[in-house]
């Protein structure tokens, strides 16, 4: 692997792992409107990479019939796949609301999983991106403002896994720990996507619609709802707009 290649795959692990630290350096939670604007924050990245990083080259990749059918299909398939994760993981929500396989683990642990679900289809969206610029379906420039734009969104959830594992009673040191552990599973995810497509180069444009679906299922089904939580304001909606367009600005100019 080349460097840059390595770098884009690291990239959005280094987020997750500044956030994480978070819990090192800041003494109560997160504020719950802080909490809203960084949870949009996240969804607007996620839909704008969705769109500009994932869909748009899986629709150019064709002409014909396929031009809309591939992509549909991928995407439809993306979705139902974080839906089976989605009832098969056990897993809690900010709002301490549980779902997946009942189970008597931990609230720390299924807290974990909630945002390692979260982290999936965010890798997978980075190495199929990475198999693509490496076919050379997709430019390096593209390939690095997707990590990047992941890495930023990462950031905050770091700090919304860790923050919240401190005050159910973790040590720093562990609830750090939970937190870079559950942005781990990114670079796994991205090798899985890479090694998939990279040997099977034809799959390529269903598997970036599939990494759109994934991501979007992430962002209507938790973050958006998360972000929602409590007393209503805009402040989630202001985050995604902002989230969406500096993604957007990412992808455009370095795309």
């Amino acid at each position: 692997m080349s460097w840059i290649v390595v770098v884009s795959l690291l990239i959005p692990l280094l987020g997750t792992t500044l956030g994480s630290a978070m819990v090192f350096f800041l003494k109560d939670n997160i504020n719950p409107k802080l909490q809203k604007i960084l949870l949009g924050f996240a969804s607007g990245v996620m839909i704008a990479a969705s769109i500009w990083s994932l869909l748009e080259p899986a629709i150019n990749s064709y002409s014909d019939l396929k031009k809309w059918l591939i992509p549909s299909i991928g995407f439809l398939v993306g979705i139902l796949f974080l839906l089976l994760l989605d009832y098969i993981i056990p897993h809690m929500h900010i709002d301490k609301q549980e779902e997946g396989i009942k189970t008597k683990l931990s609230k720390s642990l299924k807290m974990f999983f909630a945002v390692t679900l979260h982290n999936i289809p965010e890798g997978l969206a980075v190495g199929v991106v990475i198999a693509g610029m490496i076919s050379g379906n997709i430019n390096e420039h593209a390939m690095l403002a997707l990590s990047i734009g992941i890495a930023i969104q990462n950031f905050p959830e770091g700090a919304i896994i860790s923050m919240p594992l401190k005050e159910e009673g973790m040590s720093k040191m562990k609830a750090f720990a939970y937190g870079f552990m559950s942005g781990v599973i990114e670079p796994i995810s991205a090798l899985v996507a890479i090694l998939l497509t990279y040997y099977v180069n034809t799959i390529l444009p269903f598997v970036l619609a599939f990494a759109a679906g994934a991501m979007i299922y992430v962002v209507v089904e938790e973050l958006i709802p998360e972000a929602n939580t409590g007393v209503h304001s805009n402040l989630a909606t202001i985050g995604l707009a902002i989230g969406f367009v500096l993604m957007m600005i990412l992808d455009i100019a370095l795309g």
